[in-house]
C-alpha cells in the first residue's frame, strides 16, 4: 500500500504543490484531532487556511447528502480565496460560496443540492437561512476564519443569528490575527484551547521608514518613491476609499501602472484588480484596509502608508503584508509637514530621503489577456496553456499565472508578445467552444 493510499491528506497537499506544512500548521492540525473547539492565533500570511481545511476535511463524512460544515468569513475576497484552495486540494467533496455581490438565486440553486461545505460571508449566509435555502441542523463543523475582523466589520447581530439557527452541536474552529481580550458573550462555547503563534510577530525584520515632505507634493513624493523600487511589488495604503480614487487618478496621469482595492468597487472589478497585481501585471496596489489581510497575495517586500491609520490594531494588520514569518520587508510611513506620527508609532523611526528626480515607470513585463470561457465551460489551466502554446506558439515560461473563473478567464504573457499572440488567437476554439480573447481592461 503506498505513502497516499494510507493518507489521503498527503496527495491533497501534493495537489497544492504543498511538500510539507509548516510549524504552525503542524501543531494546529494535530491539536485539533485532540480537542472539541480550538482558537488559532497567527499573523497574516502564514498558512491559516491550510491549517483548517486538513481538520475540516478530515470530519467530512462521503456520500451523505446534507451540509455537513461552514466556513464564515468577513470578505468576499476571502471567500472566493478559500473556496480556490479548497478545490485546489480536489477531495471529493462539493463545496459552494454565497457572497454579496453574487447572484442569489444562482447561490440558491446550489444550495439546494447540499454540498458538503459551505463558505461564506455572515450577512449572505444569514439571507439564506431566513430563505430556507440550506438546513443547518446537519452542520457538525463551523470555522470562523479572521474572526476579530468580522467582529470589527460589526457582523455581530448575523453571528449571532447563524449560530441560533444550528440545532446541533457543531465543533467550532475559530482563526484570528490578533489576540482577543474577551469572547464574545454569543459565541455558542466556552470550554477551547488556544494556539498562539503570534509570537512570530516579535521576531519580524520588518524596519519603518519615515519620509517628510509638504502637503503640496505628497503624490509627487509617493512616485519617486515607489519609482525606486525597481518594479517590486509594493501596496499603497489609504484610509479612505476617496483618497484610493484621487491617488489613482493621479498615477494615471503619470502613466504608472497599477491597480486598485476599496469597498466602494464591483466584485467583478475588485477580482479583476487582485488578478493583475497577483499576476504582477501591475505591481502597485492602491487600496483601504480592505487589503491589509485575508486576501491571497504574494510576499510583499514594500508597504507604504500613504494615510496612517487612526489605530495601531489597522496599522500592524498593514505591515503585516510585509516581513512574514521572518522575512524582512519595510515599511514607509509618508508625513506631510502639517501631519504628526500618531501615538502608536512609539519608537524613534529613522528617517530616509527619496530620489529627488521623478523618474518613468519600468514598462510592465506582463499584460493580462481575458478568455471568454470559465469554469462554467469545464476549461482547465492546461486547456488555455494547450491554446497559448500549440497554436499561439508561445514558451511556457512566456505564460504567467492563469485565474480561471465561473464564466472568463484571465492569463497573464509576456507584454512584449500580445501584439503577434492575439491574431494567431482569432476564432480558435476551447473545449469546442469559440473563445474570444482580447486584453483585460
Amino acid at each position: 500500500m503506498s505513502e497516499t493510499t494510507k493518507n489521503p491528506i498527503t496527495q491533497y497537499l501534493r495537489n497544492l504543490s504543498i511538500e510539507s506544512l509548516n510549524e504552525m500548521q503542524s501543531e494546529f492540525i494535530s491539536r485539533a484531532s485532540k480537542n472539541a473547539h480550538l482558537v488559532l492565533l497567527a499573523p497574516t500570511g502564514s498558512g491559516k487556511t491550510i491549517a483548517f481545511l486538513i481538520p475540516l476535511i478530515t470530519a467530512l463524512q462521503e456520500n451523505i447528502r446534507v451540509v455537513q460544515a461552514l466556513i464564515i468569513v468577513p470578505t468576499r475576497e476571502l471567500a472566493i480565496q478559500i473556496e480556490q484552495v479548497f478545490k485546489g486540494l480536489k477531495t471529493p467533496f462539493r463545496v459552494s460560496t454565497v457572497y454579496g455581490g453574487h447572484s442569489s438565486k444562482i447561490e440558491s440553486q446550489s444550495l439546494g443540492e447540499a454540498p458538503d461545505v459551505i463558505i461564506g460571508t455572515p450577512g449572505r449566509l444569514n439571507d439564506h437561512l431566513e430563505r430556507g435555502s440550506f438546513d443547518p441542523s446537519s452542520v457538525r463543523t463551523v470555522i470562523l476564519d479572521e474572526f476579530d475582523k468580522s467582529l470589527e466589520m460589526g457582523f455581530q447581530g448575523q453571528l449571532k443569528a447563524i449560530f441560533k439557527s444550528m440545532s446541533g452541536e457543531p465543533r467550532f474552529l475559530l482563526t484570528s490575527a490578533t489576540a482577543l481580550k474577551k469572547m464574545p458573550d454569543f459565541i455558542p462555547f466556552s470550554d477551547y484551547r488556544t494556539v498562539n503563534f503570534l509570537r512570530d510577530e516579535v521576531e519580524s525584520k520588518l524596519e519603518l521608514r519615515l519620509i517628510h515632505c509638504s502637503s503640496k507634493e505628497k503624490g509627487e513624493t509617493l512616485m519617486r518613491l515607489v519609482a525606486g523600487f525597481q518594479n517590486e511589488s509594493c501596496i499603497v495604503f489609504c484610509n479612505h476609499r476617496d483618497a484610493v480614487d484621487r491617488l489613482s487618478t493621479l498615477l494615471t496621469d503619470y502613466d504608472y501602472s497599477h491597480s486598485v482595492l476599496h469597498g466602494g468597487l464591483e466584485q467583478i472589478d475588485r477580482e479583476k484588480n487582485l488578478i493583475r497585481f497577483r499576476s504582477r501585471v501591475t505591481n502597485l496596489l492602491i487600496a483601504t484596509d480592505l487589503a491589509s489581510r485575508g486576501l491571497d497575495i504574494p510576499e510583499i517586500k514594500q508597504i507604504v502608508h500613504y494615510q496612517l491609520p487612526p489605530k495601531e490594531d489597522a496599522f500592524i494588520h498593514r505591515n503585516g503584508r510585509t516581513a512574514r514569518m521572518h522575512a524582512e520587508g519595510k515599511a514607509y510611513l509618508i508625513l506631510a509637514n502639517d501631519e504628526s506620527l500618531p501615538e502608536y508609532v512609539d519608537r524613534f523611526v529613522e528617517e530616509e530621503k527619496v530620489n529627488e528626480k521623478l523618474t518613468p515607470p519600468i514598462r510592465q513585463e506582463w499584460i493580462c489577456l481575458y478568455f471568454s470561457v470559465g469554469k462554467k465551460d469545464k476549461v482547465s489551466k492546461g486547456d488555455l496553456v494547450g491554446l497559448l502554446t500549440k497554436k499561439g506558439e508561445l514558451k511556457s515560461d512566456e505564460i504567467g499565472l492563469i485565474t480561471i473563473m465561473d464564466f472568463a478567464s484571465y492569463v497573464a504573457v509576456k507584454s512584449n508578445l500580445v501584439q503577434k499572440l492575439l491574431p494567431k488567437l482569432k476564432n480558435e476554439r476551447v473545449k469546442k467552444t469559440k473563445v474570444k480573447v482580447e486584453e483585460a481592461n
